[in-house]
């Protein structure tokens, strides 16, 4: 049976309580946590850098998942892995050698990741798979959060899914962008196994409501 992953995006997140929000969201039945880095450069938005993921990591021990939306990547990926990531996801188009990458972040003791924008082909894959720990799927166009899924990322995820059970590798299928209670099990059934979500989560009153309403949805 396959094990779904939440992953709530601290994008979403109160600022003023980070450390707090970890804590709440995690002690709500979330599974790992999610931080979209944006350098306003490869997106037109800034976030947070290492020194964040730093001062949460002593707030949980759940698994810290850093997608980078930033470009270039290999000093940034690095500096999170120190600073306590699990795993680093980054852009191929942001990379000048994505093999390299890839190499930096597992010589780092962490897991990688490939991320890949709704227009986005996966061609690159073909090439780096023994190295890919995750697979993003941008069901928005990364830079801001709250924006509406895309239905076209569904066949994406399709595609993304027959290359890793091709594989036989144990390699994660995540999606991000838009993922509500009444999409989450649309993306799962193309796929998906691991579901980000910011607002859906942290926008809303109940935590623990909303992460029980996905995994009922997950179980159907």
């Amino acid at each position: 049976m396959k094990t779904f992953r939440i992953a709530p995006s601290i994008l979403s997140a109160d600022f003023a309580r980070l450390g707090e929000e970890v804590r709440d969201v995690i002690g709500a039945g979330a599974d790992w946590i999610h931080f979209d880095v944006m350098d306003n450069h490869y997106v037109p938005n800034l976030t947070f850098g290492p020194m964040v993921c730093q001062a949460l990591r002593k707030h949980s021990s759940a698994p810290i998942d850093v997608h980078l939306m930033v470009q270039p990547v290999d000093a940034l990926a690095q500096a999170f892995c120190k600073a306590g990531a699990d795993l680093v996801s980054f852009h191929p188009d942001a990379s000048t050698h994505v093999d390299r990458t890839l190499q930096l972040i597992k010589a780092e003791g962490c897991q990688a990741g490939l991320v890949f924008n709704p227009a986005e082909p996966l061609d690159v894959l073909e090439w780096v798979l023994d190295k890919v720990d995750l697979i993003l799927i941008m069901s928005v166009n990364p830079g801001f959060g709250g924006q509406s899924f895309i239905p076209g990322a569904l066949r994406k995820i399709e595609q993304a899914r027959k290359l890793i059970d091709a594989s036989g590798r144990d390699i994660r299928l995540q999606v991000d962008g838009g993922i509500k209670v009444d999409n989450i099990r649309r993306a799962a059934d193309a796929g998906a196994d691991t579901f980000v979500a910011g607002s859906a989560i942290f926008g809303q009153a109940d935590y623990r409501g909303v992460i029980q309403a996905m995994r009922a949805e997950l179980a159907r």
